[in-house]
C-alpha cells in the first residue's frame, strides 16, 4: 500500500514524482553520507530536488510506525511545513511517500528542493581559523536564539544539520534532518542544553554562550557554566556509547578479518 502527501504547487507534477520514487533505486545522483539512509538528487524542469530514502526500520518500529507514529518521512515533510510559516529556514518541503503492508510500515521518501549551500555548522568544529569563524559562530548562536524564541526545539541540532549560505548581508542558516522536532516553550536549561551536541571545543562555546547572553539577557556565566556542562555530558555519554558497541560487536570484525583471508 502507497500513502503519499504531495505540496499543492507541485501536484501537476506527481507522475513525475512518483516515478523517481518508484525507480529510486536505478535513478538519480547519490548525494551526501548514504550510511543511514540513502540520499539521491533528481532535476524537475529547473528544480533540483533531494529525496530522502530512510531505511526500513525494526519489526517493533515496523509496528510503531504503522499503527502508533507517524514515519520519519511524514514528520520531515510537516516540520518543514510548520518551519516555513515560522519564517525559519530549511529547504522547500515538496513531498512525502510512504509504503506499508496489511500490519507494517517498510520505506519512507521525504523529498525536498536541494538547497546549494557554503558551508555547514561542521566546518566551524573542524577549522578553527575558518574565514569569518567568530561572526558565523555568533549569527548561528542568534539563530539559535530566535528558534527558541518561536518554540522551535530542534533535538537534532548537531554540525551537520545546520546549512549556512553567505548573503549580501551576511549569513543565513538552514535546518536539515527534520523528524525529530517539537514546538514548545523553551526553559533556560532546555535552550543551553541545545547547544550541547554542537562541539567540543570551549573556545566556541565561549563564543556561543556569550553571544546567548546578550540576546537573552540571562546572566552570562550562568549560560557558559550550563553551556559547558552539558556539552561534557553529552560528549561523555558519545564515547562511552561507542567504547560499549565496540565491545559488543567486536566478532563483527573478527568475523570480516576471518573471511578475508579465508582461501576460498
Amino acid at each position: 500500500m502507497k500513502r503519499w502527501e504531495v505540496k499543492k504547487e507541485f501536484q501537476s507534477q506527481k507522475s513525475k514524482l512518483d516515478d523517481f520514487i518508484e525507480n529510486f533505486e536505478t535513478k538519480g545522483k547519490p548525494f551526501g553520507n548514504q550510511d543511514r539512509n540513502s540520499l539521491k538528487l533528481f532535476r524537475l524542469q529547473e528544480k533540483i530536488l533531494n529525496i530522502k530514502s530512510f531505511r526500513i526500520p525494526n519489526i517493533v518500529n515496523q509496528i510503531t510506525y504503522k499503527f502508533f507514529r507517524k514515519s520519519k518521512a511524514q514528520r520531515s515533510y510537516n516540520y518543514a511545513k510548520k518551519l516555513g510559516t515560522l519564517d525559519v529556514g530549511t529547504p522547500e518541503p515538496i513531498a512525502y511517500y510512504e509504503y506499508t503492508t496489511l500490519f507494517l510500515f517498510k520505506k519512507s521518501y521525504y523529498i525536498s528542493e536541494q538547497l546549494d549551500c557554503d558551508l555547514t555548522y561542521r566546518e566551524l568544529t573542524t577549522d578553527l581559523n575558518y574565514p569569518d569563524h567568530e561572526i558565523i559562530l555568533r549569527a548561528f548562536t542568534r539563530f539559535s536564539f530566535d528558534l527558541h524564541e518561536k518554540g522551535v526545539h530542534f533535538l537534532d541540532h548537531s554540525p551537520g544539520n545546520t546549512l549556512i549560505k553567505r548573503t549580501n548581508t551576511g549569513y543565513s542558516f538552514y535546518l536539515v534532518d527534520l523528524n525529530r522536532m517539537l514546538f514548545e516553550d523553551l526553559d533556560f536549561e532546555t535552550r543551553i542544553k541545545n547547544f550541547s551536541k554542537l562541539t567540543i571545543h570551549k573556545s566556541m562555546v565561549e563564543v556561543m554562550s556569550n553571544e546567548y547572553a546578550k540576546c537573552s539577557g540571562y546572566n552570562e556565566e550562568d549560560v557558559f557554566n550550563l553551556m559547558w556542562d552539558a556539552t561534557k555530558v553529552f560528549q561523555n555519554k558519545y564515547y562511552r556509547k561507542i567504547r560499549i558497541k565496540k565491545r559488543v560487536f567486536f566478532w563483527k570484525k573478527k568475523y570480516k578479518n576471518k573471511v578475508s583471508k579465508s582461501p576460498i
